[in-house]
């Protein structure tokens, strides 16, 4: 049969296709692999030593025990289902508290900690990497953990510069050139693409300095301005920024707060759930992705804490009753925003303090277990015919669904919600679970059928 579109014919438009492909390729290579945090704890640099993630964890855990000790008082702060449904969430989050209260920790240099002489943050610069490098050794750090250095403006690059440049070589005099595994530098208040370069090329010149692997180094960036959104173009700012990181970057975070400061809203309606930060939660969304780049939403800025503290005698009945609602009340304003960063597929955000732990993963634990029957049920009938579209009840899956539903297991284990067991009953196996490919989990099948 004689055809018009043959290979030589289009030989020239299939170059250039294949080129803008491979484009394509390299600036979306899709959702990462690695581990996502569910939060990241931030706390000032001058109090951090390298005992500080365990410290949390017994606060937060001594806090359960106190104003949520049974599964019935946390169901009935939090609303959740009673029965088996809260026992599960209320006896893995009391596990969790135990084995690995806090998941990523960001020494801050920045609003937690304040401006400062110089020669004192020069002290706190050195100390707390001889911490990291203390806790290295000790194995009490947390799988993630960095630094927020100041920002790069006018008024405080040098000041940050040299923040980064004693800690980093601090840290690595003391751990003979080693890194923490998923160390990262964090950029707040970002205004052009050339301050991340620069901070690009200072990374490098760290990494040349003490014989680091290119690239060992990595960056988040804060989204707390407008111009972190649209450029002075009006073009969306966000994927110059990542590029500008050439290749560093593996997370962008929103600062809900300073974000809506710079909008002129006044601070007794800044929060999670103003329009404004659900704007911006959409436009991080659509403008990174793809790209690999891990999203975190910001942190609920009322403590979990009760007005009486205990002095030199106890606590009223009274008294230990105002402290409970004080800190129900605070739990079930940081339930929601959790919640609402989850639905919209935020699976990161920030804590402040101890006390913000145990709702923290009380929310992520209930959004992965409520949805579990019903993501196995879906996930093992997908994979059964393998990839074709398939109805399930009235719900249609095809093969774009597949990673996702995959992605949802991948979560709730790495965060402790399921556990490998309840993810087999997906039919999946646990070598095909640690793949992180539903590609390749689908490849695997259809080479033993």
């Amino acid at each position: 049969m004689k055809t018009t579109l043959t290979p030589h014919r289009i030989s020239a438009e299939r170059e250039a296709l294949k080129k803008a492909n491979q484009a394509y390729s390299r600036t979306y290579p899709g959702e990462s692999s690695r581990r996502q945090p569910v939060h990241t704890v931030y706390g000032g640099a001058q109090l951090f030593k390298a005992d500080t993630a365990w410290k949390m964890g017994q606060l937060a855990l001594a806090t359960l025990r106190e104003y949520a000790p049974d599964a019935e008082a946390l169901a009935g702060c939090l609303d959740l289902p009673g029965g088996g449904f809260a026992r599960r969430v209320h006896a893995r989050v009391e596990a969790k508290l135990q084995r690995e209260a806090v998941e990523d920790f960001r020494i801050d240099f920045e609003d937690g900690y304040g401006h400062r002489p110089d020669a004192e943050e020069d002290g706190h610069a050195v100390s707390t990497a001889e911490e990291v490098a203390k806790g290295l050794a000790e194995g009490t750090l947390p799988p993630f953990i960095g630094i927020r250095i100041k920002s790069f403006s006018e008024e405080l690059f040098d000041r940050s510069a040299r923040t980064l440049d004693l800690f980093i070589t601090t840290l690595l005099e003391r751990t003979g050139g080693k890194l923490p595994d998923n160390f990262v530098v964090t950029l707040p208040k970002i205004t052009s693409p050339e301050q991340v370069t620069t901070l690009v090329c200072m990374l490098e010149m760290l990494e040349q300095g003490w014989d680091l692997p290119a690239g060992a180094l990595r960056l988040e960036l804060m989204v707390e301005t407008p111009q972190s959104i649209f450029d002075r173009e009006g073009r969306l700012a966000l994927p110059a920024l990542v590029a500008a990181a050439e290749g560093r970057c593996v997370g962008a975070h929103l600062g809900v707060y300073d974000y809506t400061a710079s909008l002129g809203i006044t601070a007794a309606h800044q929060s999670m759930t103003h329009p404004a930060s659900n704007l911006v939660r959409g436009m991080m969304q659509v403008s990174l992705a793809g790209m690999g780049v891990a999203l975190s939403d910001g942190a609920t800025n009322v403590m979990p804490v009760g007005p009486h503290k205990k002095g030199t005698g106890p606590l009223t009945e009274a008294q230990k009753e105002e402290n409970r609602e004080g800190v129900h009340r605070a739990w079930r304003l940081a339930y929601g925003h959790t919640r609402n960063s989850l639905e919209r597929g935020f699976y990161q955000g920030w804590d402040l303090h101890p006390a913000q732990l145990p709702v923290r993963y009380a929310a992520v634990y209930a959004f992965f277990l409520e949805g579990l029957d019903a993501a196995s049920r879906r996930l093992k009938s997908f994979v059964e015919k393998a990839a074709q579209a398939t109805l399930l009840g009235d719900v249609f899956d095809d093969a774009a669904t597949g990673q996702g539903l995959l992605n949802y297991f991948l979560r709730g284990i790495a965060c402790g919600a399921i556990t490998e067991e309840e993810a087999r009953a997906t039919g999946l196996t646990l070598e095909e679970l640690r793949s992180r490919s539903f590609l390749k989990i689908l490849e695997g099948r259809r080479k033993t059928a």
